[in-house]
């Protein structure tokens, strides 16, 4: 039977394939494990290839996406226990666990890629270009890892191959730039043998999309801005992506795997699902744990629908964030009084007496907003079983980095406007006014903004203001929330009590893992750890 990647559970998960040494004679004793598959009798047929091509798949981020954009200024870690919340804060180091399993998954993909990409020639297959595919997709997952790796430690062990533990305690730290040429090399060529699209139970798959997508965003990470241009456009020019007719509907089953969707880590109600309903949604929705949740800064980026700021804006009323705003801010966060999946109304205000009441519980959003994103009501009953594919690369944001690499290339063509102005006006439900201006400081933060706000919560925003070199002038300080009414009749806007986030230079690299130098000493440390 074809083994698809809605078909993976725990059996092809470990498909991690362990060397059997026995230290008695073999004519003693000849055995095969009955507890694991032994490399005796793996990659001998089609389906050994097949599944072990689709154990890679299970290396691709998931929900960790949504701890990303909790680390900036638009999204805070509710619980300051938290791992993660000590990088919000900037009061961690190498020791870190959050830093820490970044590296380790990262690099336990890497792996085994590379054990994939050394032995899959053993399996005797008579369809050559299907061989070429599974080697692609193997390479573009693992251009994936490299291409996180680079953003959040810079220069990183280069690894194609598998190495011993002996080996891997003499590794050093390969430059940026020669990671960039290497992933930028591998996507080209990996495009050129992948399809356009699948069918059936191949969908989710990396596709040519995937890898030129992919092949735009580490050349735009690496201000390689022509590439990037240059890869977007190709992505566009393949003629199979476009923007989901809806925003308000994106993040839920009806667009799953649709004409937005380049890549997408694929899961399945009862028997592969993940729990980002219970991640993201309040607390009165079955309990619901507000781990990350959005701030007031992020609130606040959202125009009116004029295609004006809010800032000294007199139509803009605090109380009502949402009234005469951008469409996707009411798509994107839970703001007071909405309706819940439970139908129910939302009202975090600390004095309403709620379940979701600020103050009210430590698990409740002390920022009075929650992430809207993937907490759909066909999940409510269930909220760790969810079904819906994550977007790890969408439409949009290859319309993004065309757009931005074009200012940046001083090339303010129709392609540029295009681009843009379909985020904001080419859906049924998003009707923001074009872009005309020519003023390049303008449309410089107007194409930022359009990135913070149609991506929001999707793992890319910490990767953004790195590049930008923005950090330290919108991260430190307080965490501000939502503004409510007190019971004096004053208009108040929450402040997160004991936060104040802190970000140097430093911190645009995080720290090499400890545990990692421990192990090998010539892993030189970022500057200022």
């Amino acid at each position: 039977m074809k083994t698809t990647l809605h078909q993976i559970f725990p059996a092809t998960a470990a498909i991690m394939i362990t060397f059997l040494m026995v230290s008695c004679d073999r004519d003693l004793l000849e055995t095969v494990p009955t507890d694991r598959v032994s490399e005796d009798v793996f990659w001998n047929s089609p389906a050994d290839a097949s599944s072990a091509v689709n154990a890679l798949y299970l290396d691709l981020d998931t929900t960790n996406i949504f701890s990303f954009d909790a680390l900036t200024e638009i999204g805070h870690v509710n619980q300051n226990f938290a791992v993660d919340a000590q990088i919000a804060l900037g009061v961690y180091d190498g020791t870190n666990s959050k830093v820490d399993a970044e590296w380790a998954n990262a690099y336990k993909g890497i792996r085994a890629t590379n054990y994939f990409l050394e032995n899959v020639d053993r399996v005797a297959l008579d369809d050559a270009d299907l061989l070429a595919r599974y080697k692609a997709e193997a390479k573009t997952l693992r251009a994936y890892q490299y291409i996180k790796l680079v953003g959040l430690f810079g220069d990183v062990p280069l690894i194609t191959e598998t190495i011993s533990v002996e080996d891997a305690r003499t590794l050093t730290r390969t430059p940026s730039e020669n990671i960039w040429d290497f992933v930028d090399k591998e996507l080209e060529e990996a495009a050129q043998a992948l399809p356009l699209s699948y069918t059936g139970g191949d969908i989710g798959r990396i596709t040519k999309g995937a890898a030129l997508a992919l092949k735009a965003r580490a050349n735009l990470w690496a201000e390689r801005y022509q590439q990037a241009a240059d890869a977007a456009t190709a992505v566009i020019n393949l003629g199979v992506y476009s923007l989901h007719p809806t925003y308000g509907s994106l993040f839920g089953y009806d667009a799953a795997n649709g004409s937005e969707t380049i890549l997408a880590r694929q899961y399945q109600k009862n028997s592969y699902p993940h729990n980002a309903f219970q991640i993201l949604a309040p607390y009165s929705q079955q309990n619901g744990n507000s781990t990350y949740v959005p701030t007031r800064q992020l609130v606040d980026l959202y125009e009116m629908v004029d295609g004006s700021l809010i800032t000294g804006n007199p139509n803009y009323n605090p109380l009502e964030p949402t009234n005469n705003r951008d469409n996707r801010l009411k798509f994107s966060v839970y703001t007071k009084g909405d309706q819940l999946p439970s139908n129910a109304t939302f009202n975090p205000a600390p004095n309403s007496g709620t379940a979701d009441a600020i103050g009210g519980t430590y698990i409740a959003s002390t920022t009075g907003f929650n992430v809207k994103k993937y907490v759909v009501q066909e999940d409510f009953a269930n909220p760790g079983n969810s079904g819906i594919p994550l977007m790890l690369i969408r439409y949009a944001e290859v319309l993004l980095t065309l757009a931005e690499a074009k200012l940046e290339l001083g090339q303010l063509d129709e392609t540029l406007y295009q681009a843009l102005n379909q985020l904001r006006n080419g859906r049924t439900d998003v009707k923001q006014p074009s872009v005309t201006t020519r003023n390049t400081d303008d449309l410089r933060e107007i194409i930022r903004r359009e990135r913070t706000i149609e991506l929001a919560f999707e793992g890319l925003h910490l990767f953004d203001i790195r590049r930008w070199k923005s950090a330290e002038q919108v991260l430190p300080g307080p965490v501000y929330g939502m503004t409510y009414v007190n019971n004096s009749g004053e208009a108040v806007t929450v402040r997160v009590v004991a936060v104040e986030r802190n970000f140097v230079s430093r911190h645009y690299l995080w720290p090499i893992p400890q545990n990692e130098r421990y192990l090998n000493e010539n892993l030189t440390q970022n500057p200022g750890w």
